[in-house]
């Protein structure tokens, strides 16, 4: 199959910065492995998320291509997700802290937060020329058994990050869906004064 131009699915009703555009989230990714300066640099723009109050709520776990941890990672994942995700390089769990550190109270924007971080990571991976994808097909309980998630985090995707490969090389049914997906216009879910949607 020929590469994806993304500008053949997506085009903005108004100017944007094209790195917003161009982010989408592939599954095809070659099994090759990433430089640990390059997981670096995505950690590194994961923590510069604005957050309440500076409480930088999220936390990553993450497993390794070729290491025990991966393979772990792995088995978090629906058998579904599991078929595309063993080519990624790093397999990540991205989670929360539900109350504050500085007080003990809850934090009901732990979940904002975090969601901040992922898309700084995402933007970043985008950036770099490199598969970011968020997932909610994982089995959080045996996730925060296995890594020993305290009971004050809330789990909320896990991430496969690669570098892109050959659409050929995923199953029929995911090369279908393998292209960047379209986006509601903003008068639909955006409204001057009262909900309209």
């Amino acid at each position: 199959m020929p590469p994806i131009v993304v500008s053949d699915f997506r085009r903005p009703e108004h100017p944007v910065d094209p790195l917003f555009v161009h982010r989408w989230s592939p599954r095809a990714m070659s099994g090759d492995p990433i430089a640990e300066h390059q997981l670096l640099t995505l950690l590194e723009a994961a923590r510069w998320a604005p957050s309440s109050y500076n409480e930088q709520p999220w936390r990553f776990c993450y497993g390794k291509r070729g290491t025990p941890n991966f393979d772990l990672f792995m088995s978090f994942l629906m058998e579904a997700n599991q078929v595309w995700c063993k080519g990624a390089a790093v397999l990540l769990v991205l989670m929360s802290k539900k109350t504050f550190s500085r007080n003990g109270k809850p934090n009901s924007v732990h979940t904002f937060d975090a969601g901040a971080a992922w898309e700084n990571l995402a933007l970043q991976a985008s950036a770099m020329g490199l598969v970011a994808h968020g997932m909610a097909g994982f089995d959080p309980s045996k996730a925060c058994s296995a890594l020993g998630v305290p009971d004050d985090f809330e789990l909320h995707a896990m991430i496969a990050v690669g570098k892109p490969g050959r659409i050929d090389d995923l199953p029929s049914e995911l090369r279908e869906m393998e292209k960047p997906s379209p986006r509601h216009p903003i008068a639909q879910w955006a409204f001057e004064g009262k909900f309209r949607g």
